[in-house]
């Protein structure tokens, strides 16, 4: 998750002390914005690890399409800094067009924090009071309309290595961050999750939809018009990681089944890569990145000597692995697009699933050659046997999104790799050989 800058915050800051025991434990900062928030009228989308790669794309688009928004993130995947930058583009773009900013708070806390979250979700809860209870007798009713969740570990390589670390997070963390939620009467939920949870299905060549990985039984028609019914499960999860988002999605169908008044859309992302056009947002994890845009811009700064790619053996055009890459700037809106769905009925109560892809594969081969071609420069390679827990093929069938969101991918993989390249510009451009 991500950062913000002390300068650019005007109000008070509280600090409490975090009663997390487990991984990543640090105190709770909360930075509010000078406006008040006891406004009882003005309603927020909660934003967890919303300082991150995906989760600042967001709340951008979700800034730019005049939500307030509050942010939850630990920083223990990104940096202050971020917030500031969130701000600027922000105040930048409403400036522009004489329209006040939507309000963004920031509180720096850890959301497996059980005192914490009650706390800040206190903060947004309005009191009335009902007809219906005994008089004198309080109703509460949040200011949290909706809740977009970010805060999973997402590296494949350590989650084979640290499984316990992805289990207590990404399950655990969930479990009872959602009881927390259920408390505050807060039931819609956008999740993060990842087309990881196809499994080995993802080999067979042919496009994912969702209907491959199902938690209830749910009847479909095929590409030739049959209707067929599946049961809920999965084929070949070959990761802890990819095992956690399942987990996820399974405990989350269960939660929106046995409480209808759950709205829950987990959102399968295939392979996010680019950046904002302004070039002030990027994939800059705090480790050491193990996707393929971020190892491939280390190879560019000169951070990294070569790029290894990790086969060239697979059933592909070129050997190399394909996937559906995706710009971050369309991956955040359909976040944006999947709360209107929900906020307007256009998808019923419950749960469902989407796919957030292109429909279209990429090699590896085919992204470092449009990483050359944008950024002049030339990646050398190391050619390396296939890497534990990677398929070769997994690409989108996002019909789905399309037809429920009214949502689509709109930018290419060069508008992706010119981004990127715009990023590195701002930032961290070295000196690398040129083409």
């Amino acid at each position: 998750m991500d950062n913000h800058s002390d300068s650019d915050v005007s109000s008070q800051r509280r600090v409490h002390s975090s009663s997390v025991s487990s991984l990543d434990t640090q105190s709770t900062e909360i930075d509010d914005s000078c406006e008040d928030l006891q406004d009882s009228d003005r309603e927020y989308i909660l934003v967890v690890g919303g300082l991150g790669y995906i989760g600042s794309h967001t709340c951008l688009e979700l800034l730019k399409s005049g939500y307030n928004i509050v942010i939850i993130d630990n920083l223990s995947n990104s940096f202050r800094s971020v917030y500031t930058r969130l701000e600027n583009l922000g105040r930048n773009y409403f400036d522009t067009r004489c329209e006040p900013m939507p309000q963004i708070h920031l509180y720096v806390s850890d959301y497996r924090d059980e005192a914490a979250m009650k706390q800040i979700l206190g903060e947004y809860v309005r009191p009335h009071t009902s007809p219906q209870l005994l008089e004198g007798e309080a109703r509460l009713e949040s200011r949290i309309r909706g809740v977009i969740h970010f805060g999973a570990y997402k590296s494949v390589s350590e989650s084979i290595q640290q499984p316990l670390k992805y289990y207590a997070n990404n399950v655990a963390g969930l479990v009872e961050f959602c009881s927390i939620l259920n408390s505050f009467q807060i039931k819609t939920f956008v999740f993060s999750s990842s087309a990881t949870v196809y499994g080995s299905i993802a080999n067979s060549g042919m496009p994912l939809r969702e209907e491959h990985c199902t938690h209830q039984e749910e009847a479909f028609s095929d590409h030739e018009g049959v209707t067929k019914t599946v049961l809920g499960g999965c084929t070949g999860l070959t990761n802890p990681y990819g095992k956690t988002k399942w987990m996820c999605e399974a405990i989350l169908s269960d939660l929106a089944l046995a409480d209808p008044e759950w709205t829950v859309l987990a959102l399968r992302y295939f392979n996010p890569v680019g950046c904002d056009e302004s070039g002030l947002l990027g994939e800059d994890p705090r480790g050491v990145p193990t996707n393929l845009m971020p190892v491939v811009l280390r190879v560019l700064t000169g951070i990294s000597p070569v790029l290894d790619v990790f086969g060239t053996d697979y059933p592909t055009a070129d050997g190399t692995a394909v996937r559906d890459f995706i710009h971050v700037t369309d991956l955040a809106r359909g976040h944006i697009a999947a709360l209107a769905a929900a906020f307007d009925g256009r998808v019923p109560k419950g749960f469902r699933t989407y796919n957030l892809g292109s429909g279209k594969g990429h090699s590896v081969l085919d992204v470092v050659n449009a990483v050359e071609s944008a950024s002049s420069s030339k990646i050398p390679l190391r050619i390396l046997g296939r890497r534990e827990g990677d398929v070769g093929s997994c690409v989108a069938m996002p019909k789905r999104a399309e037809t429920e969101l009214d949502w689509k991918t709109e930018k290419s993989l060069e508008t992706c790799c010119r981004d990127v390249c715009n990023f590195l510009d701002k930032f961290k451009r070295p000196a690398m050989p040129v083409v």
